[in-house]
């Protein structure tokens, strides 16, 4: 099985503050990992590295066999799919939402003067109909409710046919309704062995989606505990990772966790 991501030692310093200490992980091909942790456990800057948005300051991050430092990123990043809050809010409200999915396939935000061809067009229709939003295609993104632009943002992170799918924290803002439809949804992109390897990142145990199978869990830069998750995904884990007793509970393919009384 060949590696797709590996982290040895990777340390992310700003001044002062180290972010990310030492961090060692491994992902091969056709895993689905979940990255969990508190607020400030480092999960969005490891992300940034993943992603080849940044370089660690020290350590080597191995990205689909390319070295981070020893390689055009520019290259390597359009390997990668990433939806994050970032990028949507570079998101333009008054892109019609095919469109939005479609400028994905020149790496740009907000279509302009290039042109696409008939495959590009085909691709970004099968996208928003595998999530369920091909109906509002024609729609401004601006008029989307938060559920349907995460959804969007997903198809987008597509386009390109990425060999490696980042989602940085999905379900942030969404209510109930919201959130289940997303977990629906990647629970079908997980489940599928021609999807990419997906990293999906929350702080939430209720997000985590059916079909996942690895869990990176974090607690102040550095990892608590990694490895498949019904292993990792224990009450003592998330107790020492979270800082308080937590019980946690699972039953029909979804995880649930509480404070413990």
């Amino acid at each position: 099985m060949s590696s797709v991501l590996d982290l040895a030692g990777v340390t992310v310093r700003r001044g002062t503050s180290t972010i990310l200490d030492s961090v060692d992980w491994q992902v091969n091909e056709g895993e689905r990992w979940i990255v969990l942790g508190p607020n400030g456990a480092g999960k969005t800057t490891l992300l940034q590295i993943v992603a080849a948005r940044m370089h660690p300051t020290s350590g080597t991050a191995t990205v689909l066999g390319s070295t981070l430092g020893r390689v055009d990123v520019f290259e390597l990043r359009p390997r990668i799919g990433l939806s994050s809050a970032a990028l949507a809010e570079r998101l333009p409200t008054g892109e019609a939402v095919r469109d939005v999915v479609l400028t994905a396939a020149y790496g740009v935000t907000g279509r302009w003067t290039e042109s696409y061809d008939e495959l590009d067009d085909q691709r970004a229709k099968d996208l928003l109909a595998a999530f369920g939003v091909d109906h509002l295609a024609d729609r401004t993104y601006g008029t989307l409710s938060e559920g349907e632009r995460k959804r969007v943002q997903i198809a987008r992170a597509l386009m390109t046919d990425p060999e490696l799918l980042l989602l940085d924290e999905p379900g942030a803002g969404l209510d109930l309704g919201g959130r289940e439809e997303l977990v629906a949804a990647l629970s079908e992109l997980a489940s599928d062995p021609a999807s990419p390897v997906l990293v999906h990142v929350t702080h939430h145990v209720e997000e985590i989606p059916p079909g996942f199978t690895h869990l990176l869990l974090m607690k102040k830069g550095g990892i608590q505990a990694a490895g498949p998750l019904e292993e990792v995904l224990t009450a003592d884990n998330l107790s020492a990772a979270f800082g308080l007793p937590l019980v946690v509970a699972h039953g029909g393919g979804r995880w649930l966790a509480r404070a413990a009384r």
